[in-house]
């Protein structure tokens, strides 16, 4: 598959900026402690899934606080509907105990201790700086890599080293492009049947078959 040249990446870089300068999250929370779970939830599960489980999850557990006492079997059955719920349910309760107990019951705002919390990998890390604090950083979902690929701007065969590869092709205004390219790719780079009639970049596209992931 080509690669996208230097003028291109330039041009992409641009026209991502320029559409999603004001982009931001689908998923809807109200603080830090909110967002971290609902970022972490959303692994594997849509946005909108995660939005109509979150209100009675906050609800009854409104901070870390309440979390961390929470009841397993509870967290379970609140947040079935979402993939891989069991495994999630363990995670976001051992998180809240972290966060009590290492950093006072405040979500610490930088990757490294992120990513100390249960179920908190680099994608999530990335995620929560770029929508808490407009962080220059990029974060790599089956979105923002199907768009990559599919734009040759990286050819690499893991969501980590595409994350490098972006980061070193774009190097700034990477919140933005990170929201972008996600929507970019929800919405109309889809997986299946992609709307290239509404797209604006077909000039750069690379291939439209591929990388429906």
């Amino acid at each position: 598959m080509k690669k996208a040249t230097r003028k291109e990446i330039q041009e992409i870089h641009q026209l991502f900026v320029e559409r999603y300068s004001d982009a931001v999250t689908e998923l809807e929370y109200k603080n830090a402690y909110e967002l971290v779970i609902a970022v972490a939830l959303s692994a594997q599960c849509t946005d909108k899934r995660v939005n109509i489980i979150t209100p009675a999850l906050f609800e009854k557990y409104p901070t870390v606080y309440e979390l961390a006492k929470a009841d397993i079997e509870d967290i379970k059955e609140i947040i079935k509907s979402c993939s891989f719920f069991n495994n999630k349910a363990k995670n976001i309760i051992k998180m809240a105990q972290r966060v009590v107990e290492v950093y006072d019951g405040e979500i610490p705002m930088n990757e490294k201790d992120l990513q100390t919390l249960a179920g908190v990998g680099q994608k999530t890390a990335n995620v929560v700086m770029i929508e808490y604090t407009g962080a220059n950083l990029m974060a790599v979902d089956t979105h923002v890599f199907r768009v990559s690929h599919r734009l040759g701007l990286s050819d690499d065969k893991t969501a980590i080293k595409t994350e490098a590869t972006l980061v070193k092709k774009f190097k700034n205004n990477l919140h933005a492009l990170h929201q972008g390219m996600v929507l970019f790719g929800r919405y109309i780079c889809t997986a299946k049947n992609p709307k290239c009639d509404e797209c604006f970049l077909t000039q750069y596209c690379k291939t439209k078959e591929t990388f429906k992931v």
